[in-house]
């Protein structure tokens, strides 16, 4: 398992990097341009999503009178949902597909600034792509990719802000406490965490969060004038 990882995750990402690395000579732009490539790629997946949670929003009305409707006998509530979502062909739990596609990059990303990028894993490199005689961990030669940062931690979080704002702040109000809870604790909650997560791991992370958190919010503005729909999520 751990071998199907490596070959599938680990040693891409490192050969994309020190790919780049040697083309651009800085390993932080390179993380920036790897993030990028990176989206592009999920974008059809992150696309699909925001479409399916237009669609909730459009419906939250109806799903709201069928809650009220059984809000006394909460298994009759959940089975008329579970009807009402399969007569709309709707996933509630589509939006989360793009984030769980991402958890296993950033692990191995993770593992890649480790010791991925140490001389002993330079081993791993395929043969079309030179092997550095040393790697510069700095963004231009201010910051090190390798060990933590707290401003970059901190920008990080303002972003996750930003972005939960931009969704949370216009969405219509539900009679679902639990969404309005929710809509609350990843405003305020998740970018305290991303700051305190972002200042214990390596700073390439950080930029990861950033550069990926950044072209979300490019994303969820674009829909949103395109649609004029607001309150979506870009994950």
């Amino acid at each position: 398992m751990i071998q199907l990882y490596n070959i599938i995750l680990f040693q891409p990402l490192l050969n994309l990097l020190v790919w780049l690395y040697n083309m651009i000579g800085d390993i932080g732009v390179a993380i920036i341009i790897v993030t990028i490539l990176i989206r592009f790629v999920l974008l059809p997946l992150s696309l699909k999503s925001m479409k399916s949670q237009q669609s909730l929003q459009g419906l939250q009305p109806k799903m709201d009178e069928i809650k009220n409707k059984f809000k006394d006998d909460k298994q009759k509530q959940s089975e008329e949902l579970m009807k009402f979502y399969k007569e709309n062909k709707i996933n509630p739990m589509s939006s989360c597909l793009p984030l769980l596609v991402q958890l296993p990059i950033i692990f191995a990303l993770y593992g890649v600034f480790q010791k991925g990028l140490q001389n002993s894993s330079m081993d791993l490199l395929y043969s079309f792509v030179s092997k550095p005689e040393s790697i510069n961990p700095m963004l231009f030669g201010l910051v090190s990719m390798t060990t933590p940062n707290l401003i970059l931690a901190i920008i990080a979080g303002l972003l996750q802000f930003v972005q939960s704002w931009m969704v949370f702040s216009k969405q219509k109000k539900t009679s679902d406490k639990m969404a309005g809870m929710l809509g609350k604790q990843m405003t305020y909650f998740m970018p305290v965490m991303t700051v305190f997560i972002a200042m214990s791991l390596p700073a390439g992370l950080a930029i990861y969060w950033i550069t990926t958190t950044l072209f979300a919010i490019a994303q969820q503005y674009i829909m949103t004038k395109k649609t004029g729909v607001s309150g979506v999520t870009a994950a």
